[in-house]
């Protein structure tokens, strides 16, 4: 690795937080103010199906998880520190519920079909939780899905200018993604948005209250 390179990535890592935490602040978070995020908003913004592709090789869509409440993040398995930390929350949030755990299917649906293959997928996911799916697709349905949850994404290249009229490969490119997770019913119905910073036991709790409710 030549001491650009290294240095690019130095720097990217470096100040990923920062990027991170802008763009959450301009558009990952779909809810307003407050822990837990609003309910409101999923009258404002309901969110619609998908048709990817699961760890394992199997086609799925959102209908292929009806009956258990989805609770949904978009990422992928380079990102350095939004995705793990949010995909350790949803884990310790379902360690919360206890029993409960039983009645929700976390999903991890990537951004990053050029990378994250089904088995990527498969080996990062198990590390978080046991019943972790991992989501992914070709570049449109990926789109598709992002769009259908008001989720974004903007892929980051790492390369210089040099480095990109000269057709050279992004090996270390990072994605600026939401960070919001989002809470669907066993009936398909939007239900909740958490934001990114919200802690697990502000999560089990809310989900919890859905589970209570018998939706």
């Amino acid at each position: 690795m030549n001491k650009l390179r290294f240095a690019i990535i130095i720097a990217i890592v470096g100040g990923v937080t920062v990027v991170s935490s802008f763009v959450a602040l301009l558009y990952m978070n779909d809810s307003s103010s407050g822990r837990g995020g609003v309910d409101v908003a999923s009258l404002l913004n309901p969110r619609g199906p998908f048709s990817l592709v699961d760890h394992n090789g199997q086609n799925v869509t959102d209908k292929s998880y009806r009956g258990k409440f989805m609770l949904i993040f978009f990422g992928y398995t380079y990102c350095p520190d939004v995705c793990p930390t949010e995909l350790q929350v949803i884990a310790d949030a379902l360690d919360l519920l206890g029993p409960d755990s039983t009645k929700v299917q976390p999903i991890f649906i990537s951004v990053d079909h050029e990378r994250d293959t089904p088995e990527a997928l498969a080996s990062y996911v198990s590390a978080f939780y046991p019943t972790l799916v991992g989501l992914t697709g070709t570049s449109e349905q990926i789109a598709a899905a992002a769009k259908s949850y008001y989720a974004r994404y903007n892929k980051m290249s790492s390369l210089t200018e040099d480095e990109e009229k000269a057709g050279k490969k992004d090996e270390y490119y990072l994605i600026g993604h939401t960070s919001s997770t989002y809470l669907i019913g066993p009936n398909g119905r939007d239900l909740h948005v958490f934001n990114y910073g919200d802690p697990p036991e502000v999560m089990a709790e809310r989900i919890q209250h859905f589970i209570n409710s018998k939706f």
